[in-house]
């Protein structure tokens, strides 16, 4: 089945004409032609069987076959808010790996021990849209931009969800198998290579952050947020 990211296709759509990166790929690169079957995923849930009319490397136009609104939904939402690395690359792996997993939403979030401040999410996004049509998904996850530790817990204290922090420090901890239930809502901090400062665990604690453990082995950022992706799945099946 060959995927093409479309977010501005609607589900009332007969026709439709594909942007000119996809028309290229389409016809330059998987050489596709004049009545080629392909499917289109808007990053909502919608998979759209379509026809190639017109096989134009700039602008291919398709014909609207069949819609399926909702396609293969998650039962849960997990939201995982990592401190960057220092090397984006392990971040893009993270991402690539956990949207292919199931993860519904990202933020990146700087924190006192950050050794990278800065994040460019337009290139996390493509990274997201690539996995998610590599992984035959509907859904596109949600990258926010870069938002600072404490500004974060402050913007989610309203928000329902069972949210727990990953973090080195010793103490009384719980495993999300043991602990967490079915079909919830949930978000997880993972910290820098330095870890979480004293100062942002018990923050969190205080705002009712449940204490997590992945183990005990030290993991590396982006091996304990993808833990945490691959362990919220296995909960869920």
């Amino acid at each position: 089945m060959n995927l093409f990211y479309t977010p501005e296709i609607q589900a009332y759509h007969s026709s439709f004409l594909l942007s000119e990166e996809e028309s290229k790929h389409a016809i330059r690169v998987l050489r596709l032609s004049a009545g080629s079957i392909i499917h289109l995923v808007d990053g909502r849930g919608g998979i759209y069987k379509t026809e190639i009319i017109e096989a134009h490397p700039k602008r291919t136009s398709l014909h609207v076959i069949q819609v399926e609104e909702n396609y293969n939904p998650n039962t849960y939402h997990l939201h995982i808010a990592v401190a960057p690395t220092k090397n984006i690359d392990r971040i893009e792996w993270f991402l690539e790996k956990a949207t292919e997993v199931g993860l519904q939403e990202f933020t990146p979030i700087i924190c006192a021990h950050s050794e990278r401040k800065e994040v460019k999410i337009e290139r996390l996004e493509k990274v997201a849209v690539s996995a998610m049509k590599q992984s035959l998904k509907a859904y596109l996850p949600k990258v926010n931009p870069a938002i600072s530790f404490t500004k974060f817990i402050d913007s989610q204290q309203n928000i329902p969800s069972t949210k727990a922090i990953a973090h080195c420090v010793d103490g009384d901890k719980k495993y999300i198998t043991n602990s967490f239930s079915k079909k919830e809502n949930y978000l997880i901090l993972i910290g820098p290579e330095g870890d979480f400062s004293e100062h942002e665990i018990q923050y969190a604690l205080q705002t009712g952050y449940t204490p997590l453990s992945l183990g005990e082995a030290r993991l590396r950022t982006e091996t304990a947020a993808l833990a945490s992706v691959l362990e919220i799945s296995l909960l869920n099946r």
